[in-house]
């Protein structure tokens, strides 16, 4: 690959980096508040410089050539310093109280019944304006729906890797089992692992990546004991209600179940890894402003949850009705 002599313009690297990051001369354009033709101008400016082709056109957009991947990592870290360096003296901070807009979000069920009734309340605080579309979260697909523009930002717990996304954390998580209330044979705090084996259980499956509780039972040889796999964690509640079955769950999920069903937590026979749940969103010089002042909302309001498994001990273990209770 060869370069041309001469200037190199500032705005040229940041076309690349978010063709790159893209793939898409449309959501290039829309995020620089360009038209199209424009960013395929730069697009051949940026391949007459370099003496490469950059990006050829396939089924999924543009797909960088391997001239393109050895000056990704470059430019992309030369803006990201750069705009971290200009951008507090430069930029102006947007009014959330005057912002309008609709943003696109991708979450599990999980998220829409216990994150997005946080995050919305925080909004009509903040930024009353401001509107959301929720989709059900893919993890198979959701980092290309991010970078094709139709998402803003999405949570997970899975961990994604991808050049294209930024993973900023949120909180920890550690799993738990949720009963019915006046489960007939469960009564105390913790289970023994002679008694989580002799009962039948519920587990999730589908597409939002939450595997760890099926993992779990996997991993101590319960698979047999699955009565019922459904495909949302927002029927649990219903179902284990009105049954003995026993659903391993995130413990502040099972929280926010039991604040409104009659449920309680039970401590499980073996310890778990923390679970990391995380923001996920473009690379921060690839945002557009509005973007920016929503990814630093969600960490922000999100990020205030403290799991019960980060709690100091003084808070107390589980009452038997499987509620936290004092030490004293």
């Amino acid at each position: 690959m060869v370069t041309t002599t001469g200037s190199f313009d500032l705005n040229l690297a940041r076309v690349f980096v978010l063709l790159y990051e893209t793939g898409s001369v449309t959501v290039t354009a829309d995020t620089l508040h360009v038209t199209q033709p424009t960013v395929s101008y730069n697009l051949a400016k940026l391949r007459r410089h370099f003496g490469d082709e950059l990006f050829r056109r396939t089924g999924r957009g543009l797909t960088p050539t391997a001239g393109a991947r050895r000056l990704y990592g470059p430019l992309q870290r030369a803006l990201a310093d750069l705009d971290g360096a200009i951008r507090p003296q430069t930029e102006e901070v947007a009014d959330p109280e005057a912002m309008a807009g609709r943003f696109t979000l991708a979450l599990s069920d999980l998220g829409e019944a216990t994150l997005l009734p946080r995050l919305l309340a925080a909004a009509r605080r903040r930024a009353p304006r401001v509107s959301f579309s929720v989709r059900p979260l893919d993890v198979d697909d959701v980092e290309h729906q991010l970078r094709r523009g139709e998402l803003d930002a999405f949570i997970a717990t899975p961990v994604l890797t991808s050049h294209r996304t930024v993973r900023i954390p949120l909180f920890h998580e550690r799993y738990v089992a949720m009963v019915a209330a006046d489960h007939p044979r469960v009564r105390g705090a913790s289970l023994t692992m002679p008694e989580l084996a002799a009962e039948d259980h519920a587990t999730v499956f589908g597409p939002s990546g939450h595997v760890a509780p099926r993992a779990l039972l996997a991993a101590h040889g319960l698979l047999d004991r699955v009565v019922v796999d459904a495909t949302r964690f927002s029927m649990l509640p219903y179902l284990l209600e009105q049954t003995d079955l026993i659903a391993v769950v995130p413990e502040y999920v099972g929280e926010v179940f039991t604040a409104s069903h009659r449920l309680r937590l039970v401590r499980l026979p073996f310890e778990t890894e923390p679970i990391e749940v995380a923001l996920y969103a473009r690379h921060e010089s690839s945002r557009s402003p509005s973007q920016r002042w929503l990814v630093q909302f969600m960490t922000e309001v999100l990020g205030e949850r403290v799991s019960p498994a980060q709690l100091p001990p003084h808070h107390g273990p589980l009452t038997p009705e499987g509620r936290p209770g004092s030490i004293d």
